[in-house]
């Protein structure tokens, strides 16, 4: 919704919206005349955006259907658009790029986006986190054809989009609340595929069970170091930076070097740099891009790296996600003490995956569990955190509500500290650096 607003902004429209709290990301967006509010009330609606001639409405699934200011533009007949129409509206004219996954997506196209703005095509981008290179979530090039995007599946979103180059980089089961089950999940991908141009090119992770007979002709698998189209061959860590060599169909790129931290992004690195070599980017191009990526807040984010003490925040909400994150800090601080912060993300997807949460959370040496974010949700009877606290077999673990953690966090110290959720924790990051950067100043 941000990049959107911040599309619309730059084509000269007058932009105002309404979100459900103020974060740095809506401060942001204020401080680039795009004027938000937090208060749902219909006099809060800008008097220029009354007006149902001249006025385009867009609106993420995630708004509850009793918001008032929503039900004003319906009850006064504005054309109402989803946001991933007007996605698919505006990317129809470029040469698409799309990234679907329930995880993995936000890196895997903020980098293909970071190596191809470097090309002499360069690239339009519409991305899910905030680009530390590009201090965006939105690229914009008036001479390119392309446009890198995100393909969300919540909401059945990508089904809006029609790319010439798709990435799969994953497909577990969530939103079950949307989809009802893992079957119906499976066929709105199988439809997302079969959405990308014949004679475009589809990259899909090892492993994937995806219909093949909608594939395109031009197909790919990859995988971190698997027998694949393409992999990571000689991955070597030196220094906490990963190094590899990219192996592909007459592609050999050597001595790939990663700053961006994590065994999993050397995983995201040979997705994007495989997409990108097989639209003609050169080789030299993409080890160069790769080497200079420092990532995206919220991914991985390194928020103090200190002898003393790391910490890093970190937005994965699915059990998947959170293995992959905690398998990768493992890797790179061997011995070392863990602690994580988790909050849980929906109510439904709490109930749904509990047990995978617990599995994911038992690489932790010590658990910090907070009550759930129920973002666009009502309470459901009897689902709360304790579903996965009780089946979480760490033996250091605490419950403790947001009204306790900085408390908490002051009396427990920590080797390597990790936020991990999707939900309002990441108004807790600046707090938490301000207060370890304090006390790893005075050791």
């Amino acid at each position: 919704m941000s990049a959107l607003a911040r599309y619309f902004k730059l084509a000269g429209k007058k932009v105002a919206g309404y979100d459900r709290t103020p974060t740095p990301l809506t401060a942001k967006l204020n401080s680039e005349g795009i004027a938000l509010h937090y208060d749902d009330a219909v006099e809060n609606i800008p008097q220029e955006f009354t007006d149902r001639n001249n006025t385009l409405v867009v609106y993420t699934p995630a708004i509850p259907h009793d918001h008032l200011e929503f039900n004003y533009f319906i009850n006064n007949h504005f054309t109402l658009y989803k946001r991933s129409q007007i996605l698919g509206e505006i990317t129809k004219q470029y040469t698409t790029i799309a990234v679907a996954g329930t995880h993995g997506k936000t890196t895997v196209s903020t980098m293909i986006a970071h190596i191809m703005a470097g090309t002499a095509g360069g690239c339009n981008a519409f991305l899910g986190g905030i680009s530390k290179n590009f201090n965006s979530n939105l690229v914009l090039n008036s001479e390119s054809k392309y446009a890198v995007t995100e393909a969300d599946e919540f909401d059945r979103s990508f089904l809006q989009l029609f790319p010439y180059a798709a990435v799969v980089t994953s497909m577990d089961p969530d939103h079950l609340d949307i989809y009802g089950n893992f079957d119906s999940l499976r066929e709105s991908f199988n439809k997302f595929i079969s959405q990308v141009s014949r004679d475009g090119i589809l990259l899909v992770k090892e492993g994937i069970k995806a219909d093949s007979s909608v594939f395109p002709q031009r197909t790919f698998t990859y995988s971190l170091n698997g027998k694949t189209n393409f992999s990571a061959q000689n991955i070597r860590l030196s220094g906490k930076k990963y190094h590899f060599d990219l192996y592909g169909p007459d592609i050999r790129i050597k001595d790939i070097s990663l700053v961006h931290p994590g065994l999993v992004n050397v995983e995201n690195a040979v997705a994007a740099s495989s997409v990108c070599a097989l639209l003609g980017t050169d080789h030299d191009h993409i080890r160069a891009s790769l080497e200079g990526f420092t990532g995206i807040q919220r991914r991985f984010d390194y928020r103090i790296n200190t002898p003393a003490m790391v910490y890093i925040d970190d937005y994965a909400h699915h059990p998947k996600e959170i293995e992959a994150t905690l398998t990768s800090v493992r890797e790179l601080y061997p011995g070392k003490k863990i602690t994580g912060v988790f909050q849980p993300h929906l109510y439904t997807r709490t109930r749904d995956l509990a047990e995978g949460f617990a599995e994911s959370l038992n690489l932790l040496d010590r658990l910090i569990l907070l009550d759930i974010y129920p973002a666009r949700e009502e309470p459901i009877a009897g689902v709360t955190s304790d579903m996965i606290f009780e089946k979480v077999s760490v033996q250091d673990k605490i419950r403790c509500s947001k009204d306790q953690l900085m408390q908490l966090l002051e009396q427990t110290g920590t080797e390597i500290l990790i936020t991990l959720g999707a939900g309002d924790i990441d108004k807790f990051v600046e707090p938490i650096t301000q207060l370890f950067s304090h006390s790893a100043k005075q050791k």
